[in-house]
């Protein structure tokens, strides 16, 4: 008993150590925070819907529609069933169309005939054909910059037949579109710029010229202006002056429709480094073969002839005679998948057109039996061999010969919407590009697509064609540092007063949706905001998603 209050007060002061010291020794072990609640689909639903109410938006359209392609379910939809502007949202319907019609692999032909061989001098007797059957990409920019590294294939070809000199015309034949070189609908004021080229079934470097103006040595003196690559071609008319020192530069560029005289006027500070543009050149089967000329006479092979072209119409009354021709040589373009990447990823119209034109083409092929997968010539294996030896058909066959080989396109497309399982009437394309004011089309119908795509025996190459967020093509600037970023891969569309955004997000939780964004008739008054952006912010609030469309069991 005479020990119990020391122990008393041992205790006490070991309880008081314990809770100095426990503090210490509990951090250690962090509490586990609470687990979030995944955000609902109807959290979701309001954020998506509450941001295109906006007052801003107040007189314009919305059109959207997003579903999951794991569970099919509808996550969001508004006015899905209106008629919309695509813009180049249109090159999703071109692509598919070709993926689905011609292949993947298949290949486009490009040819060299003649009515003779050459002799043993090396001497062509008579004219040279360059027929073309609408390849778009013989192009600088997959050439590493070189405006004649295209040629170079086509002119081996006929070195290798012994030709070194041809006593004859050099004829470039492009009546394998019998359609006017300008898509329907479109505009007068787009056809100098480099995206309203002209189409032709001879196509090189994008049918357009690279422009430059550079000032000159002092101010008072013109500005020099080239072009890329230099030719007879085009005429330049120089209305420019170079200006002094720190003077404000600009400079205007003008080709009159149906012409090839290039005006440029305006003004250069001497110090400026120089303007670079593009114009889109019209004939450009005549620039094909100028150009291609030039080629030869690297190579030293002479032409003692003129250039001339011959188009659908000609051909119409004068129709070509196969049989009696020679086929000198030939080359055979990319894999269409590649046509389709370098179609989509960079928004390009004229080469979108010539697919719709590709599949127009060879409609009448279809309708005696060819397969989808059938080759240009006839042969479904795809060979080059095999492909050379069969004579190849100059315009496909229709069953009203009052079609163009557009309308035939076009009638192609409905036909594979139909397939597709898209509402008759919910795609109105006149053409294959979105260039047209007058395409239009409905959010429904451009899910029912990126739902088929996603099943198709095509997918891969279909998807990896579209631009990726934040990393590529018309997408490399837009959501980066966001959820979407390498993440969402979608088609861009733009016009005046309209954008859109169609493709595939992966969620937060790993669910696949497909979109299709619409905005008509919108004209931004917010120097702070932009209408991409205001797209976008969709597709971000998409890629951030925790929830999923259903449970899951696991």
């Amino acid at each position: 008993l005479i020990y119990q209050p020391m122990f008393k007060r041992v205790l006490v002061a070991l309880l008081v150590l314990a809770q100095s010291v426990a503090p210490a020794v509990f951090a250690q072990t962090p509490t586990p925070a609470p687990q979030q609640q995944a955000e609902s689909l109807e959290s979701l639903s309001s954020r998506i819907g509450a941001h295109i109410a906006q007052p801003r938006f107040a007189p314009a359209a919305w059109g959207v529609k997003i579903v999951s392609l794991d569970s099919g379910k509808i996550i969001f939809e508004h006015n899905a069933g209106k008629y919309f502007n695509p813009a180049s949202n249109a090159k999703l319907y071109s692509a598919a169309l070709a993926l689905d019609r011609l292949g993947a692999d298949y290949r486009i032909k490009t040819s060299l005939y003649s009515t003779v061989r050459p002799n043993a001098t090396g001497a062509l007797k008579g004219d040279l054909i360059i027929y073309g059957r609408g390849d778009p990409v013989m192009t600088a920019s997959l050439n590493d910059g070189d405006y004649f590294k295209p040629f170079e294939p086509l002119v081996q070809q006929l070195a290798n037949a012994g030709v070194r000199r041809i006593e004859g015309d050099l004829v470039a034949d492009e009546s394998y579109f019998a359609t006017p070189p300008i898509g329907s609908g479109w505009e007068w004021d787009d056809l100098q710029e480099y995206y309203g080229a002209e189409v032709s079934a001879l196509t090189i470097n994008d049918n357009a010229l690279d422009l430059f103006v550079k000032p000159a040595e002092r101010a008072g003196l013109p500005c020099r202006v080239t072009t890329g690559p230099a030719t007879s071609f085009v005429t330049l008319m120089n209305r420019t002056q170079t200006a002094p020192k720190g003077a404000e530069g600009r400079v205007v560029v003008y080709r009159p429709v149906g012409e090839n005289i290039i005006y440029v006027s305006g003004r250069l500070p001497v110090d400026h480094k120089g303007y670079k543009g593009s114009v889109s050149m019209h004939n450009p089967a005549g620039l094909f073969a100028n150009l291609f000329k030039d080629a030869l006479a690297r190579r030293g092979i002479t032409i003692t002839g003129r250039v001339r072209t011959i188009d659908w119409k000609y051909r119409e009354v004068t129709p070509i005679d196969f049989a009696k021709l020679v086929e000198l040589g030939f080359v055979e373009s990319l894999p269409l998948k590649d046509i389709v990447r370098e179609t989509l990823k960079p928004s390009q119209n004229l080469y979108a057109q010539l697919l719709l034109l590709q599949v127009g083409a060879h409609r009448g092929s279809e309708a005696v039996g060819r397969g989808p997968d059938a080759q240009l010539n006839g042969d479904a294996s795809g060979s080059p061999a095999a492909r050379s030896q069969n004579p190849p058909i100059a315009v496909a066959q229709s069953p009203d010969p009052q079609l163009t080989t557009e309308q035939m396109g076009i009638q192609a497309m409905n036909n594979f919407l139909a397939e597709v399982g898209v509402k008759k009437g919910d795609v109105l394309l006149e053409e294959g590009s979105g260039l047209s004011r007058k395409d239009v089309i409905t959010p429904n119908a451009t899910i029912a697509l990126l739902t088929y795509m996603n099943r198709h025996r095509h997918a891969e190459f279909y998807q990896a064609g579209l631009p990726i967020a934040g990393v590529d093509g018309t997408l490399q600037n837009r959501m980066k540092g966001t959820a979407a970023a390498g993440n969402a891969r979608a088609k861009t569309g733009s016009l005046r007063y309209v954008y859109t955004l169609s493709g595939y997000v992966t969620s937060a939780a790993g669910e696949r949706f497909a979109f299709s964004i619409m905005l008509n008739n919108y004209y931004n008054t917010d120097p702070n905001s932009s209408p991409r952006g205001d797209i976008d912010a969709i597709v971000v609030m998409l890629a951030g998603f925790a929830g999923r469309s259903q449970q899951t069991d696991h």
